[in-house]
């Protein structure tokens, strides 16, 4: 099995039932992300197709404006391709059972602005847009999100046809076990129309009042009537959701069914595991799930770091302005280094040297490190202002330019404080599976400052997780949004 091949698996808490975050708006892509593991096509619909379109748009466009096609169209065609397959997710308008269209085609329109703004600003900065006919430009950008709908609109009327000839060779299948898993993969079975499987129901041993209600699914019988049902309404496809304490019965089972020609199937119960980045591998030939990785593997570790050198540069040459003025201000206001370096926790733990303009009359590296509190002695005449402002924070893009850190992830902490934590914290570590962020899920949900709570620090680490498990690029722009809209206003800074 290749690395790549994900396990299709929705997070299940057990006090509320399957799918809790569906509603979130954080986890708004994390139905395109299932959609697009589900089906090669559409995976390859979404990385590569809509980049292609955009790059052909522009050399049929070279056509009319008789534009010779030299080096200038060439790296800009480059670097359309990147940044289209970075920011669009276009194809999420066109999700099967998805019933908001107007707020699709709103979010499309977004993320096809942000790819034209990165364009402008590259232009701009690079002196690159002088070699471009701006009629010719202008055009490009108006006629690619046309073209792009278009061609989404045309896939989904002859592939996906959710209520059209997709289901007519759709394979029967049945659930052996009406649990958590199996009732999250009957949904998605139900979800995506494209995979041509046409859920039957399920079968149970348990009894109805110890069974949880199971809504558009039916009960078909125990297991003892499997085999008979399966010989008499031609099912295709079994699949086993059972517990491994049930092995005696799984057993049974499969001893019946080999007089048939069906399909089986074992559904691994991983919830009862924190899953971060659930997959299946091969290592040296023999098949391993992955419970804990890191979300930032193959292709998407690729778009993480591109998008993350990509933001950086622009935001440094939007910004250096104010690094001097902040710079400058550091050195007049107190006695001291410009910069304040710390050792923090990296990517797998292992250490890195986190930049900030200092904000504090002392330099704690040790063991021991005191948090900031509200109206701290420690302060610069500067230090409250720019740490409530996160000015503070500015020289980190330096950090992600040299692959220390992120744009986006789970905030770094002082050493003595991740020692402190990950002995009272349960998963307190997972969150350093990736690279630490200047900025993160937790700090635009109100647990940005001081955590003098263990409640507080625990709850900073569930958004950390959160993140592991729900990260696409559009989070990731998202997150930088709020945070900048959040700086001259968020109360927990000090």
């Amino acid at each position: 099995m290749h690395q790549d091949d994900h396990i299709n698996l929705t997070r299940v808490d057990p006090e509320v039932g399957f799918e809790p975050y569906a509603d979130r708006p954080s986890l708004l892509g994390d139905r395109f992300r299932e959609f697009a593991n589900a089906a090669p096509l559409v995976s390859f619909f979404k990385l590569f197709l809509d980049p292609i379109l955009v790059v052909a748009t522009l050399y049929v466009l070279t056509i009319p404006f008789e534009i010779a096609a030299d080096g200038h169209e060439l790296l800009l065609a480059a670097f359309a391709f990147l940044l289209t397959a970075l920011m669009l997710d276009g194809v999420f308008l066109f999700v099967p059972g998805y019933s908001r269209p107007l707020l699709g085609v709103g979010r499309f329109a977004l993320e096809w602005g942000c790819v034209v703004v990165t364009l402008v600003l590259l232009g701009r900065l690079s002196g690159f847009a002088d070699y471009f006919y701006p009629p010719f430009i202008l055009t490009w950008f108006a006629a690619s999100p046309v073209i792009l709908l278009l061609t989404h609109a045309l896939f989904r009327w002859l592939v996906l046809r959710p209520d059209g000839d997709v289901r007519s060779d759709a394979k029967k299948v049945v659930i052996i076990g009406a649990n958590q898993p199996g009732r999250v993969l009957a949904q998605n079975m139900r979800m995506h129309p494209f995979l041509k499987l046409d859920f039957v129901g399920f079968f149970d041993d348990r009894t109805t009042d110890r069974l949880p209600e199971l809504g558009q699914e039916k009960l078909l019988g125990n297991l003892k009537d499997v085999a008979e049902f399966v010989k008499n309404n031609n099912i295709q496809q079994i699949y086993i959701s059972l517990p491994m304490t049930a092995q005696p019965r799984v057993v049974e089972l499969l001893n019946e069914l080999q007089d048939s020609t069906v399909s089986i199937y074992f559904v691994p119960d991983l919830f009862v595991f924190d899953l971060i980045n659930a997959r299946f591998d091969n290592v040296a030939g023999m098949p391993v799930v992955a419970i804990c990785e890191s979300p930032f593997l193959g292709m998407n570790g690729i778009v993480k770091r591109a998008s993350d050198i990509i933001l950086s540069l622009c935001i440094l040459a939007l910004i250096w302005p104010i690094l001097l003025a902040v710079a400058i201000a550091v050195k007049l206001t107190s006695k001291g280094p410009v910069f304040f370096k710390q050792k923090r926790y990296g990517e797998d733990g292992r250490s890195v040297l986190v930049y900030k303009f200092r904000s504090m009359t002392v330099m704690e590296n040790g063991d021991k490190v005191t948090q900031a509190t509200r109206n701290d002695a420690r302060l610069t005449p500067i230090g409250g202002f720019i740490r409530k402002t996160s000015l503070d924070e500015l020289p980190q893009f330096i950090n992600v330019l040299e692959g220390k850190m992120s744009i986006v992830g789970p905030r770094p902490h002082a050493n003595a404080h991740n020692e402190q934590y990950r002995k009272l914290i349960r998963g307190y570590m997972m969150r350093h599976k990736v690279r630490p962020g200047i900025t993160g899920w937790a700090q635009v949900n109100g647990f940005r400052g001081e955590t003098d709570t263990l409640e507080k620090m625990q709850r900073r680490v569930e958004y950390d997780l959160d993140y592991l498990r729900s990260w696409t690029v559009w989070l990731d722009l998202k997150i930088i949004w709020k945070t900048a809209t959040m700086m001259f206003r968020d109360r927990n800074a000090f």
